[in-house]
């Protein structure tokens, strides 16, 4: 739970669309994902799904690229050298077990944080906010080289309203 907060502070941070929440993963209303999420929640569109397989099959019929974050040794591109697109999902898997091989299968790509220590993995939450982090900063460059720069990526993404909620509960405060 403490990871979807988490998970949900950086996607707001990002001004991510939305995040699917699949499986048996923690969602909000759960006490301990807004206490971690602190308000995040309210600005981030998040919805549940019974099944990470499907979630990923309706994202890319609708033509977004989907990429998993996991340790695959032989199949995963280390994201120091990943071209990730745009627009893109990201599949993070379970902490003890990763991603399920089926949503592994049918994701369009799959990348790896390098790992210089003996742990060959990183806290989810953590490892979802690098590689959210390390698209921004790719969009970023490509947008540049377009000769949009990142005042305007700012912009665009300030443009997406806040939710009527989320605007009464600060005012409340």
């Amino acid at each position: 739970a403490h990871n979807v907060g988490s998970l949900l502070r950086a996607a707001e941070a990002a001004r991510v669309e939305s995040v699917h929440l699949c499986g048996i993963t923690p969602a909000p209303p759960h006490a301990s994902v807004l206490k971690t999420a602190l308000g995040a929640a309210e600005y981030v569109p998040h919805e549940r799904s019974p099944s990470t397989l499907a979630t990923v099959r309706g994202l890319q019929a609708r033509g977004v690229a989907v990429w998993a974050a996991e340790t695959c040794p032989g199949r995963s591109v280390d994201l120091r050298e990943a071209a990730l697109p745009q627009p893109l999902a990201l599949v993070l898997g379970n902490e003890l077990i990763g991603v399920d091989t089926q949503v592994l299968d049918a994701c369009d790509g799959v990348v790896s944080i390098p790992m210089f220590g003996v742990k060959n993995s990183i806290n989810v939450a953590t490892a979802g906010a690098i590689v959210l982090w390390e698209a921004l900063r790719q969009w970023e460059v490509s947008a540049e080289a377009e000769g949009a720069g990142l005042g305007q990526m700012r912009s665009q993404r300030a443009e997406r309203p806040r939710p009527e909620r989320a605007e009464a509960s600060r005012r409340a405060r």
